[in-house]
């Protein structure tokens, strides 16, 4: 076994733990706690009946549940995981620690016991594309990797048996950042722009998050820095240890670009040719960026040829730019990943031609002006969902060209609204350009459901594409 995780589970053994927040990371957690004879406390602001079978099989592993509107109520265990989505500098997690509970993370309990090296992956777009591309690689070249992190696979309980020899790859959010005390060896951020602000108090404590990714690597770390976006590459200046950059609009020092459409390493000594940009399977500019920042990070062992195989065979992540079918001639992508007005304008770059789009949802309190000249530009007609409906119609009727409007109210009635409005040739876009929480859990569901929606249709002769 792993002597750093069998050190971890021995210290766990009498001591009293609490987790806050009963979701997909925290419950193999919970579980792990309680076979390493912790005693624990499940906390969840959902009652006991919403967590359905699952509220019995805890208790039957002896774990106490406080549920309801006072789950944060006499919060004074010795260490305290704290989810994700809950801030750190709450009134009642402040109380503990200044008493002296240790509060931490599944995540960050992780870094601690990792046996192998790890690369962290963050930034408000393509994270979780630029991970699982990563892992793509250097499975390509035979290593064992373990992907996982924000990309919805919790990986400490499995930190017992993971080898030395291996590379764990995680996507990082900046909720699990904020706190964050190590960094990765290798750490790639790719972009910084407005996002989760309805959490964040400001842009820069958002920023700072995503620079805690690196802040803590010593000399010998490498952070890889996209050069395109004006605060990640100033994040360079900061950064302790070895820099790389990549970039699509020029040459970099030490790195990755695009020179004549080939993604090329550049370094003091050269450059060395990897694989031609065209050969990328996934559709959209990002998605180059994407490809460039996961060769700057496993560059040199990973090697060209295997760069060129995995970027002409690899064909997404579920939920992003993903083509679900072709019906009557109209070809349907889910998208539901954007909930940003940033990861939507790149979802639009990706098509040659104008789009139905479908956006609007929970409000993150992000401002949509830039949705406005892109619809102009990229949209043959918009269908609006959800909270923001009115905001992202506002933004687009600011701006000349503004294309039809059509308010869906929901998703469910969005979908047949598009396969009206499209003829022949067309393509339908779910890109939200916001969160899901108005009427779905998550992105992925609100994607699931358009897909859904979709492969209901058929074609006239009863097929779909």
């Amino acid at each position: 076994m792993n002597q750093l995780f069998d050190a971890y589970l021995r210290g766990l053994r009498g001591t009293s733990a609490a987790v806050v927040g009963i979701g997909v990371s925290n419950t193999p957690l919970l579980r792990l706690l309680a076979e390493a004879g912790a005693r624990v406390t499940a906390r969840d602001k959902k009652d006991r009946a919403a967590l359905g079978p699952l509220a019995d099989e805890l208790a039957g592993l002896g774990i106490e549940l406080r549920c309801g509107p006072d789950y944060l109520g006499d919060l004074r265990e010795q260490r305290i995981y704290r989810t994700p989505g809950l801030r750190p500098d709450g009134p009642e997690l402040r109380a503990a620690a200044a008493a002296g509970s240790e509060l931490t993370s599944e995540m960050e309990d992780f870094l601690r016991v990792c046996p192998c090296p790890i690369i962290g992956v963050t930034g408000s777009d393509g994270k979780t594309t630029t991970a699982t591309l990563i892992a793509e690689l250097l499975r390509g070249e035979g290593r064992r990797v373990y992907l996982g992190g924000n990309i919805g696979h919790p990986l400490l309980r499995e930190a017992g048996d993971m080898n030395p020899e291996g590379v764990a790859v995680l996507e990082l959010s900046s909720f699990q950042l904020m706190t964050m005390t190590r960094s990765p060896g290798t750490a790639v951020a790719l972009n910084v722009t407005p996002n989760h602000l309805d959490w964040h108090l400001s842009m820069e404590e958002y920023t700072a998050a995503k620079e805690n990714l690196f802040r803590h690597q010593g000399p010998d770390g490498l952070a890889v820095l996209g050069a395109d976006c004006d605060l990640t590459r100033g994040m360079a200046a900061r950064a302790p240890g070895r820099v790389r950059l990549f970039s699509r609009r020029g040459p970099v020092s030490v790195g990755v670009y695009l020179k004549d459409g080939v993604v090329t390493w550049r370094d003091e000594t050269g450059e060395t040719p990897l694989f031609p940009a065209a050969d990328i399977r996934i559709p959209g500019a990002h998605n180059i960026d994407n490809f460039m920042a996961a060769c700057a990070a496993v560059w040199p062992q990973v090697s060209p040829e295997t760069m060129g195989r995995v970027a002409r065979t690899f064909g997404g992540v579920p939920h992003r730019i993903q083509l679900i079918a072709e019906v009557g001639g109209v070809r349907y992508y889910n998208d539901s990943i954007a909930s940003s007005p940033a990861r939507t304008l790149a979802g639009l770059g990706s098509f040659d031609q104008k789009v139905i789009l479908i956006a609007g949802g929970y409000d993150k309190h992000i401002p949509f002006d830039t949705l406005g000249p892109a619809c102009a530009e990229h949209v043959k007609a918009l269908i609006l969902i959800g909270a923001t409906a009115g905001a992202i119609r506002r933004a687009a009727e600011a701006v000349p060209g503004t294309p039809p409007i059509h308010d869906a109210g929901h998703l469910d009635a969005a979908v047949p609204l598009a396969a009206r409005l499209a003829e022949p040739g067309d393509v339908v876009l779910l890109s939200p350009a916001c969160a899901s929480f108005d009427q779905f859990a998550n992105f992925e569901r609100r994607g699931e459901r358009f897909a859904e929606i979709v492969r209901e249709q058929k074609t006239d002769d009863g097929d779909v594409g």
